[in-house]
């Protein structure tokens, strides 16, 4: 469950974690998350420095600066998408399509309405003859198709996603949701949008005021899991982490990956779910989300900012520093293990996400052994855990068998070599 936290201490104790100029003692603040999480008011900012957003080594000045250059560059991606599609940014969605997979216009006569009024809306109501009316034309390249076929399932998926908070009962709040998953399905050309997608990105606006902040947090977010999202004719991004998946539990629990195959699961497609959003639906907001910095904090990198900012200049300085570790302290406990074991034979270390799911179904061991007859049943018994889990006890069971792991996969690299 989440732990109660108090709101002045915690605040105290956060802007005590930075010095005079702006420098965060991050060591600091990771053990504070182990302890007791993040207050709701301070985590949006919290949130920005366990994504990489900034570097705990910058000024408050150099932070500000980003931040408003940030900005800017989202205002222009923004203006970019309205300008293909007025009501972005217009305080309205849609939820029915507006285009064909070879360009036609779909002039479905609500969308065309709200559309139009959009437009007029961003022109301050001043029509002429020549722009008077919303231009439905054929659309000749394939990139704004494919953004466009996008926009009405980000609606239908915004109007579905959290809906029982109040945050999300204001027609502005999903309007921005609407918005940033709409630039950001423009920003990144190769995965576009998803579903799921939506699951991840509304923490974001509802922790952060500033819809660019939230869309850059979002982002860095996307960044450690869009390859989850990348669909190509032949596979689906996730299958990597399901297959990730299914080797940590053979190594673990040999009879359950054996049973899992008998019945047909061997390519762990049940557990997408917990892989694509990251325990969403099996935790309430509040424990999904003190369980998301939980596992941020636990991996985190302290060159992270720098390999997302620069990841030509993290690569060189990555090379010129062999020999010479990173400071365990700025280190996650997760990432001090795969440090510990870097040189000892192990691939590229595996994100916690695909420890914890293997952590549930270690637990839920025996009930799968003894009462699973087919697939339906695993799927079954996956469920009944929505909303039983623990999420500090679900992180330690990661970090237990990910150390588990990592020492049987060591002693089978000794034995083969």
């Amino acid at each position: 469950m989440f732990p109660k936290l108090d709101l002045e201490s915690s605040a105290r104790k956060w802007h005590a974690a930075f010095t005079s100029e702006g420098y965060l003692d991050i060591g600091k603040t990771l053990s504070r998350i182990y302890r007791g999480g993040i207050h709701p008011s301070i985590r949006g900012e919290v949130w920005e420095f366990l994504l990489g957003c900034y570097d705990p080594k910058s000024t408050f000045e150099e932070r500000e600066h980003m931040r408003q250059r940030r900005r800017a560059q989202y205002a222009v991606l923004k203006e970019e998408c309205r300008m293909m599609f007025p009501m972005i940014g217009s305080g309205r969605f849609i939820t029915a399509p507006v285009i064909t997979e070879d360009g036609d216009p779909i002039r479905d006569p609500i969308t065309l309405q709200e559309a139009q009024a959009a437009k007029e809306l961003s022109s301050g109501g001043q029509q002429n003859g020549a722009s008077a009316g919303y231009e439905m034309v054929k659309e000749h390249d394939k990139r704004i198709i494919q953004w466009k076929l996008s926009l009405h399932q980000i609606g239908l998926d915004v109007v579905r996603t959290d809906r029982t908070l109040v945050f999300y009962e204001k027609q502005e709040n999903l309007a921005r949701l609407w918005d940033i998953l709409s630039v950001y399905a423009w920003f990144d050309k190769d995965v576009n949008y998803c579903q799921g997608m939506s699951d991840l990105c509304s923490p974001m606006i509802i922790l952060l005021d500033d819809e660019a902040d939230a869309f850059w947090c979002f982002q860095r977010l996307m960044r450690r899991l869009r390859g989850n999202f990348r669909c190509t004719e032949r596979s689906v991004g996730v299958e990597v982490q399901l297959s990730n998946l299914a080797s940590v539990t053979q190594v673990i629990d040999p009879k359950l990956h054996r049973h899992l195959e008998t019945l047909g699961g061997g390519d762990y497609l049940f557990a997408i779910r917990m892989l694509m959003v990251l325990f969403r639906r099996e935790f309430s907001f509040a424990d999904s989300l003190y369980l998301w910095e939980l596992m941020w904090a636990l991996e985190y990198d302290p060159d992270l900012f720098l390999m997302y900012e620069d990841p030509d200049l993290a690569a060189e300085k990555s090379e010129g520093s062999k020999g010479r570790p990173k400071s365990t302290r700025q280190c996650g406990k997760f990432e001090r293990e795969n440090m510990k074991n870097g040189g000892k034979g192990v691939e590229a270390p595996l994100p916690i996400s695909v420890f914890l799911v293997a952590s549930v179904l270690k637990d839920k061991s025996t009930k799968l052994l003894t009462e699973a007859k087919g697939l339906d049943d695993v799927v079954k018994i996956l469920n009944d855990i929505t909303g039983n889990l623990d999420a500090k006890k679900a992180c330690t069971g990661a970090m237990k068998l990910h150390k588990k792991y990592l020492k049987k996969y060591c002693r089978r690299v000794r034995m083969l070599s």
